[in-house]
This record gives C-alpha cells, structure tokens and sequence, in this order.
C-alpha cells in the first residue's frame, strides 16, 4: 500500500508541475529595428536573425499594420495618440487604394521581431509586429498593449508582444472619447539593451 501511495504522489506532483510550466509564458529573443535595412545590417553582424527573415518579418509587420494599426477619425485625435508628425491618412498608406481619406493612422515607425516556439530553423519561426511611436517619444506594438522606449535593440520578452491584434481595417475608427477612455494608446514597458 505504502508504494501505490509514493507511485500515486510522484504523479500527482508531475501533473502539477508540468500545469504551472505550461502557464508560464514563453520568452522569446526579439530584436527592434527602425526599418529594414537596419535588420539587414545586424543579420550580417550577428546573425540572430538571417536577411531573409528580416525581409520575410518586414513584409509580414506592414500587412499587419495596413490590417490592424490603431485608426482614428481625425489626424489631431492620432497625434495625440502618437505625436505630431507620426500619423497620416489611410488612404495614403493602404497601396491598393482600399484606404479612406478622412480615417488617420500612425506611421509605422520600424518593427519587431521574435524566434517563436524556441527558435528559428526547422524547428521554429520569425515573428513581427509593426511599431508606431507613442505621445510620450516611445514606441508601441500595434495592439497597444506593450511601450518601448526605443525602435532599436534587443531583448528577451514575453511572446506576447506577438500576439496578433484585432483588425482594424473596415471598423469605425475611434474618436477622441474612445481614444481617451482606453486610458490612451499603450499599456506596459519594456526596454530593449544596445
């Protein structure tokens, strides 16, 4: 009876184990750069990422920002979201003329890059955001859910920054009082080394 009970504990407390390492969220190597010659420059250097994931990451984060960066009804509310000058009409930044004139989006101010699922290769991936600039001089993901407070450097962080956002295209963009009551654009802070 004495070793079912240890046989019988020992597998509980694997169990148990193994459902508190699967909430911990994943950590991942992610590098920002402010376009994507910048990536390409660090490809050569360091080889965290290769030229062609760089290209691959680049060309993924602007359709997603075309699908999912924060829009809004006016360039003032957009600008107060991420600073004067970072924002430009939809119909300018949407190429295949699908984009309206009187809808405001920021301009994407370099992307974000991430080895998902334990690393690149065969067994695993490359991973991008966009990232736009926020009131404060910072840099955002396009969920607004995360602040940088630079466009270039590396780091390891949650795979949540790359969780992919709600789309946005087609919705009704927001308004000052929607912008305000999402407490503005952005949530938490991270920081990216040299």
């Amino acid at each position: 009876m004495r070793k079912r009970s240890r046989t019988v504990a020992l597998t509980i407390l694997g169990a148990a184990a193994f459902t508190v390492a699967g909430c911990r969220d994943e950590q991942v190597e992610a590098q920002a750069f402010p376009d994507m010659a910048s990536c390409e420059a660090a490809a050569a250097q360091d080889g965290l990422f290769s030229v062609e994931e760089c290209d691959k990451a680049f060309a993924d984060a602007e359709a997603l920002h075309v699908e999912s960066a924060p829009r809004y009804d006016s360039l003032q509310v957009c600008e107060e979201q991420h600073g004067a000058g970072n924002c430009g009409s939809e119909e300018q930044q949407v190429s295949n003329g699908g984009g309206m004139g009187g809808i405001f989006m920021p301009l994407m101010a370099g992307y974000l890059i991430g080895n998902m699922l334990g690393g690149r290769g065969a067994s695993g991936m490359a991973a991008s955001q966009p990232m736009y600039r926020n009131a404060q001089g910072g840099f955002t993901n396009a969920s607004g859910t995360t602040n940088f407070g630079s466009n270039a450097g590396r780091a390891t962080m949650s795979s949540q920054n790359f969780a992919r956002p709600a789309t946005t295209a087609g919705r009704a963009p927001m308004t000052r009082a929607t912008a305000g009551s999402r407490g503005g654009f952005g949530g938490s802070r991270s920081s990216f080394g040299g």
